[in-house]
This record gives C-alpha cells, structure tokens and sequence, in this order.
C-alpha cells in the first residue's frame, strides 16, 4: 500500500460505514441492544431490514460496512470470536466427506476445530507447507473444496505467498481464504492478491484493547460470503451489538497503533539478536528473517509479532517469562499492552508435539506481541530478564 493510500485508510477507520444518528445526532453509532424488530405489517416484513438480532443488528451492521470498505470486495460479516468466524467459514466451504487444504502452521484452535471436531462430521484435513505453492498444488484432490492459509503463521511467523497460492487455486476452481489477523488489512491485502475470503480475530489488532472478543471475514464474491452467512445465521454465532460498539471505537486507530507497534518490535527484535543469552530471533523486519523478500513484497509492513529462542531451552524461557514485569503472560496479542506466551502451554497446547516440532512450534518458543509502552521500557525489562538466566 502506497504512503497517499495509507493516508486514506486512516481515514475510512474513522468515518466508514457510520454516520450521526438521525434521532438524535450522536456522532457514535448507538448500541441496538434489542432482541428483535417490530414489523409495520405483514406485507411489509423486512422493509427496515431486521427480524431478529441474530440475524442482524443495525450495531453490528455498522462494524462490517466499516471493514468492508477496509478490506475492499463484496461484504463482510462479524462473528462472536475468531474462532466462530473461522469455524463458520471452513464449515461453509468445505463440507462432509470433502477435503481441505491447511498450512502446517495456524492458530491452535484452526487444528484443533478441523482435526477434532469437524473430522467426526468427515472432513478430510491435510497440513502442508504452504510457503511452497507447488506442495499445495500436489495436496490437492478431487474432493478438495478449501485452501486454508495463515501469513504469518501463528506463532512461527512463517508466511505464504498468498499470490502465488491463489493462482493454485484459481486455476483449480477451490477457494482461498487467508488469515490475516497478524497484518491486518492496513499492512496485508489478501483480496488484492487474489484470495477469496480474509479472515480476522478482531480481538487483537482491530479492537486492540483487551476489552472483547470477536470475528470477522471479508468475501471478495457474493457467493461465498452468503454461504459463510447461512452457516453463521444457522449457528447463532454472530457478533453482539456491544462488542461490535466497542471494536467499531478500538478500529479507529487501527493504523496508528500498528505503525508505533512495529516500530517497538523491530527495535526490540534488533535488541534481542545482540543478548548472549538469546539463540535465535525471528521476526519478518530483520535482514536475517528467512523469507525477508517475500516480507517485504507482500505487506506493507512487518506487524508487532515476534519470538525467540533463549539459551538454556524451556527451563530457562520459563524462568524468563515469570522474570517480566511489563510483559503480561497472557493468551492474546495485538492489544496496547505488551504481552509475552509460551506457544506449547497455551495457545497450541491441543496440538501433538510431533506436529508441533515438525511446524516449528519448538517447546523453547517464547511470543511476544509489542504493545504502546516505550520501547526502551520494554527492551529494559527484557534485558533484566535475560541477565538473571
């Protein structure tokens, strides 16, 4: 994204898919806390657009016009968690006795929701290495009706080139949906590189404050966002009023927050690449992350994720991680708080070690997502942390 197109993305942060309320002029899209809608008549059911609030809701309606016209095509929808969105969405596309392409590398709960609970309704899952699109290519089969993908990969960082991945599955007739909640569509366009679904955790970067969990997609056709809302309206897992209120606030300064918070974390990986006790650094801003051409080519920007290996293996990172005072030792990232997990413990602690070793989730991983604080606050803390190894 161009610097004069990331001036007019902060702009629709601000002002899209909301204006003042025509009752009373409140510059805040109200909270419609209501169960359902009186209708004018029988023959006019629907004129005002809503029947029921898990159906939809005039609050909620606001947030996906809002990340829309962030992430571009042709709608979006909002979800209870990030969990629900993608729940919804691999259920829609996908489908029983079918097969479904994944990354070796996502979120915890993406394996643990394909592999433990949508397999009993006879979903075939495979987890490849999709940073080579050629492995994707030879994953495929005839009943192969989802290509999954996460970039970058949670927690390793990995990424796919989602370009290259949706060309494999253009030409297949297979639609591509791509987490991008580590970049967001401030730093990462997966619709313009041609996938089919973005998906995000509102929980971190968009509403950004550890205040509420959430979910959204974004559909670059028509068809494939009415299939994810069948599935969702069927479910109930739509998102509240109240939690679409407050991420439509936290969304606002989506873009500021990112910019300083990767600032923090390019500061702080270059800090932990010169401590001796320190193995191994990895973040996509650093000359020495592996895939740093395709960083840079992809995304706008690097984001505020990164890790670390300390000497010493999972004795030590644990003693470091219960060392910290700035850093919170907590499941969650993306918020205005700086905070540190320990992958295997926490968020991928359903996954089998062997599949976790063979994606990289190794057992001395330690995460970090760089908050708002001072970065020298931060690099401080981390140093005390590390010299008392």
């Amino acid at each position: 994204m161009s610097d004069n197109d990331k001036q007019h993305f902060k702009t629709r942060e601000v002002h899209a898919g909301v204006s003042p309320d025509p009752v009373t002029g409140a510059i805040l899209t109200p909270i419609y806390q209501t169960t359902t809608y009186v209708q004018e008549s029988v023959d006019q059911y629907l004129e005002k657009g809503y029947s029921y609030s898990r159906s939809g809701n005039p609050t909620v309606t606001a947030l996906e016009d809002r990340i829309t016209a962030l992430e571009g095509g042709a709608g979006s929808l909002c979800f209870a968690t990030g969990m629900a969105a993608t729940s919804c969405t691999i259920m829609a596309l996908a489908g029983s006795g079918k097969h479904a392409i994944f990354s070796d590398v996502v979120y915890g709960g993406t394996h643990r929701i394909s592999t433990k609970v949508l397999n009993r309704w006879g979903l075939e899952c495979s987890f490849v290495d999709t940073s080579d699109p050629e492995n994707v290519k030879s994953a495929i089969r005839e009943n192969t009706t989802l290509i999954f993908t996460e970039s970058p990969a949670n927690p390793t960082l990995k990424l796919t080139d989602i370009a290259a991945v949706s060309e494999v599955a253009q030409a297949n007739g297979i639609p591509h949906v791509v987490d991008n909640t580590f970049l967001t569509p401030y730093f990462q366009r997966p619709l313009e590189l041609g996938a089919d679904i973005t998906l995000h955790s509102t929980t971190k970067f968009m509403e950004g404050h550890n205040v509420s969990v959430g979910g959204s997609i974004s559909a670059a056709k028509k068809e494939h966002l009415e299939q994810v809302m069948f599935v969702r309206n069927c479910l109930g897992s739509n998102m509240t009023p109240m939690v679409a209120f407050y991420t439509l606030q936290g969304i606002k300064t989506m873009s500021t927050r990112l910019e300083a918070q990767s600032a923090n974390a390019l500061k702080i990986a270059q800090f932990l690449e010169t401590h001796p006790n320190v193995d191994r650094v990895c973040y996509p801003g650093l000359e020495s992350f592996p895939q740093k051409e395709l960083a840079d080519r992809q995304a706008s920007g690097h984001g505020s994720m990164l890790w670390f290996e300390v000497h010493g293996g999972v004795e030590a990172g644990k003693k470091l991680m219960d060392s910290l005072q700035l850093w919170s030792l907590a499941e969650n990232l993306g918020s205005v708080e700086s905070l540190v997990t320990h992958s295997v413990t926490m968020t991928h602690a359903d996954m089998p070690k062997e599949e976790r070793l063979a994606a990289g989730i190794t057992d001395g991983l330690v995460r970090l997502s760089a908050g708002l604080e001072t970065a020298e606050d931060l690099i401080a803390d981390l140093k005390q942390a590390l010299d008392g190894l």
